[in-house]
């Protein structure tokens, strides 16, 4: 235990570690305090009752396990990571798929950017697209039913 405290001692005497110990736990006491911000026009209320006729399971308890309780409260911050998961997989899929992209991709450094770029630019499409599936599952009439 001694040994465990001294390791974490040092750890946090190098200054570069420290900085990215603190951001990162920032992010995350960002991330969690966002899952508490419910999307505005839906109704909270709802979401808790339809929750509990869903008995456990259902779409939204599946995403909301990945998402780690955000998509059952329907927070502002409730698709996470799973837009840019969802973007570099495709992208991965396509330097496969494609020719042009397979040599983009074989240029180096260069090419590496340029395909980490356009995923990004993919990952604001795919969001869009998963946001508004999103809010229409919380609109439709079966999902209170539910």
């Amino acid at each position: 235990m001694k040994k465990l405290f001294e390791t974490l001692k040092n750890i946090w005497s190098i200054d570069e570690l420290r900085d990215k110990i603190i951001v990162t736990l920032a992010l995350v006491l960002t991330y969690r305090l966002g899952t508490h911000i419910v999307l505005p026009g839906i109704d909270p209320n709802l979401i808790e009752a339809a929750q509990k006729n869903a008995g456990g399971g259902g779409l939204l308890n599946l995403f909301d396990m990945f998402a780690g309780g955000a998509f059952s409260q329907a927070s502002i911050l409730a698709l996470g990571i799973m837009p840019y998961i969802s973007a570099s997989i495709f992208m991965q899929l396509m330097t496969i798929l494609v020719p042009q992209l397979q040599k983009i991709q074989k240029e180096g450094e260069s090419g590496r950017k340029k395909i980490n770029q356009w995923t990004r630019y993919l990952t604001v499409i795919v969001t869009a697209f998963q946001a508004g599936a999103y809010v229409a599952y919380l609109n439709s009439p079966g999902y209170a039913e539910a």
